[in-house]
């Protein structure tokens, strides 16, 4: 199902306001998607790792881990809470544009969200994609799924301008940082361990990825009072001879307590929301790994719907609208790894 605006909401037209510059109609977030149920979990791995050389093995392993929560990931209802915010935020505040939501892997996928906005009239909309950081899979191949969206939705998709990776911007610090300060008053002392996403070297060695996370991580930990942290990764897919960014949060969890640390609190600052690879590779395998060294780990909230987090996208957007072009990622930002053969 395409989630969209209420009719009332889309009577707003931009194009009526700004005269002399970039007309924009909508405001569409798109996301990675996820399965809702048990019967999606192999069709949407499968759109996934389409393309990617990753074993099948690890694959089923994978589909495993969304077994253990029925098959549904959170991701979905996460989206639909942001979107629920957001209204709420632009009626209050404005701009007041309707907004969309299209997902790179699962429904609703970005092709049939484009085909609603073009039946609705949007003939130009700014992209919202729910990821801090840039890199090839989290940056530039956004922008890549939008324009195959684009042409499978037919000649009248509006134009979708993807707003920038938003690491540095103070109301997602301030989110993330509130996030951290609430874990760490539950663990006085404990060790500040950020996790983020790993990706191949290849791709790091074109990016800011890892940078932009050490950047995020320094200005938390400021802010928090903590003077000692550390950045780790999770959740890596590749075959098992392709360097990936490291080290993992559980190899990590054992150096700690090899060093006598017996309270951690984990941050997965590389992460808006309670994606599977937060609920499965944190809260159950890196939590299982820290309860066999006898480290108490404790695991700081996404920024989800944090009022910060929500007033960040509406400013973006508002930014956008009152100069459009200065925070558009670059033409060549994030391109992907050399590809062998």
């Amino acid at each position: 199902m395409v989630t969209r605006c209420p009719a009332s909401c889309r009577r707003f037209d931009v194009r009526g306001i700004l005269k002399g510059r970039v007309h924009y109609d909508a405001i569409l977030i798109v996301s990675f998607g996820g399965p809702e149920g048990p019967d999606d979990v192999l069709p949407f791995l499968e759109n996934v790792l389409r393309g990617r050389n990753v074993p099948r093995e690890r694959m089923l392993e994978v589909a495993s881990h969304y077994q253990h929560f029925g098959g549904k990931s959170p991701i979905n209802d996460s989206c639909r809470a942001l979107i629920a915010a957001l209204r709420q935020q632009l009626e209050s505040e404005g701009p007041r544009l309707p907004v969309y939501w299209g997902n790179r892997n699962w429904h609703p996928l970005l092709p049939d969200t484009l085909r609603q906005m073009a039946a609705d009239g949007v003939r130009r909309a700014i992209a919202f994609a729910t990821s801090a950081y840039a890199s090839y899979s989290s940056c530039r191949q956004y922008i890549e799924n939008i324009e195959a969206a684009r042409v499978a939705a037919g000649p009248d998709a509006p134009a979708v301008d993807k707003l920038r990776p938003f690491f540095d911007h103070p109301l997602f610090i301030e989110a993330t940082t509130d996030r951290v300060r609430a874990a760490l008053g539950r663990r006085p002392g404990a060790r500040l361990v950020f996790t983020a996403h790993s990706i191949p070297v290849s791709m790091a060695a074109t990016c800011d990825y890892e940078k932009q996370l050490r950047h995020t991580a320094g200005r938390v930990a400021e802010a928090s009072g903590q003077g000692e942290w550390d950045l780790v990764w999770q959740s890596r897919s590749g075959p098992p001879g392709q360097p990936w960014l490291e080290p993992d949060i559980g190899s990590h969890l054992r150096e700690l307590a090899g060093r006598g640390v017996r309270d951690v609190v984990a941050a997965p600052i590389g992460f808006l929301s309670d994606h599977l690879e937060v609920l499965y590779d944190l809260d159950v395998e890196a939590a299982q790994v820290a309860a066999g060294l006898g480290v108490h780990f404790l695991r700081a909230e996404t920024v989800g719907t944090h009022p910060a987090m929500v007033e960040m996208i509406r400013q973006l957007a508002a930014g956008r609208l009152a100069a459009p072009g200065p925070d558009a990622c670059p033409d060549a930002c994030c391109p992907g790894p050399a590809r062998r053969g």
